[in-house]
């Protein structure tokens, strides 16, 4: 065996081993997030295959350039915003049908709170503007803080936390005159 018949045998030794340390942070990814990138997901667009595609769509292109990430800490904060930039390019290449609402039924998620005061909540959620919304849900769902938030929006952490004073405010605004909601002290 020549010394070039030696150097080709392990030239993709090295790829090899990137290979396999690539899949298994990814499947680590995978195992860590995607249950709670579905229900962000499913937040967005309140149907839950198109949730399941996003998801799908976000790990893979998460596996495309998993080579970029370079701090693993940042993972979490790098998947969600992937997950959203694609929610946002499914307006660029979709045109939703146009549907007559009065033949419509609509049916309520099977796994959901159904108390008044759950589905009062999610109403006033549903009806806060987007700008108040998205970073309220990060942040009550995915848990994150003001600056990873304004990471994932493109967005101050100042304007985050503006965002979501304002979004608790029209809450608190909305859910004081409803009568359905019960008030614990304090409340007011």
């Amino acid at each position: 065996m020549g010394g070039s018949a030696v150097c080709n045998r392990f030239a993709n030794f090295p790829v090899q081993v990137f290979m396999e340390d690539s899949a298994s942070r990814f499947e680590a990814f995978v195992r860590a997030f995607s249950a709670e990138l579905y229900r962000y997901a499913y937040w967005l667009c309140r149907h839950r295959a198109q949730a399941e595609d996003l998801v799908q769509e976000t790990f893979t292109r998460a596996w495309r350039a998993i080579h970029s990430l370079e701090d693993e800490r940042a993972a979490r904060r790098w998947l969600y915003t992937i997950l959203r930039r694609e929610w946002a390019r499914t307006f660029e290449k979709f045109q939703p049908e146009i549907v007559d609402l009065d033949t419509v039924q609509l049916s309520a998620p099977v796994d959901l709170d159904t108390r008044t005061e759950a589905v009062v909540l999610r109403r006033a959620i549903g009806e806060l503007p987007e700008n108040y919304r998205e970073p309220l849900v990060l942040q009550v769902l995915g848990g994150f803080s003001c600056a990873e938030i304004g990471d994932i929006l493109d967005i101050s952490a100042n304007t985050v936390m503006t965002r979501l004073f304002r979004a608790r405010k029209k809450l608190r605004d909305h859910l004081v005159g409803n009568p359905a909601v019960k008030r614990k002290e304090g409340w007011s």
